[in-house]
């Protein structure tokens, strides 16, 4: 992580994410932390960490922005290049550790893009 002015609301962001390893809705942090800080505050936070290389972001299928930690970016590149799984029982949205590729675009500059995968993950499968 870069230079980011150390807050209590950061440190309390940053500890959700480092007590667990999935993906985490910008809803539910808000309702998590709603009687520690205020949503805009949320926001603003997330909106920092994700420019900082700290953390990424993407939609799922409701359009709903989730947050999940970066492994290697940095300020000026995102590396983490992966696509996301969202349980269609449970609701569960974590990232898949392997590498996509994407086909170079005639006249296009690819800068971002994101893929959602759905089914059932390993515990709702499982039972």
């Amino acid at each position: 992580m870069g230079i980011v002015r150390k807050t209590p609301s950061l440190q309390l962001l940053l500890n959700e994410f480092r007590s667990q390893s999935n993906a985490i809705s910008v809803i539910e942090l808000i309702k998590r932390l709603e009687s520690k800080i205020n949503k805009t505050t949320v926001y603003r936070v997330l909106e920092k960490l994700e420019d900082n290389g700290t953390l990424h972001s993407f939609l799922d299928s409701n359009g709903i922005k989730w947050y999940a930690k970066c492994s290697s970016c940095t300020k000026s590149k995102h590396n983490d290049i992966h696509p996301h799984f969202q349980c269609t029982e449970c609701g569960k949205i974590d990232c898949l550790p392997m590498e996509i590729y994407f086909p170079k675009i005639p006249n296009r500059k690819v800068i971002a893009s994101q893929i959602l995968i759905q089914g059932e993950c390993e515990i709702c499968f499982n039972s």
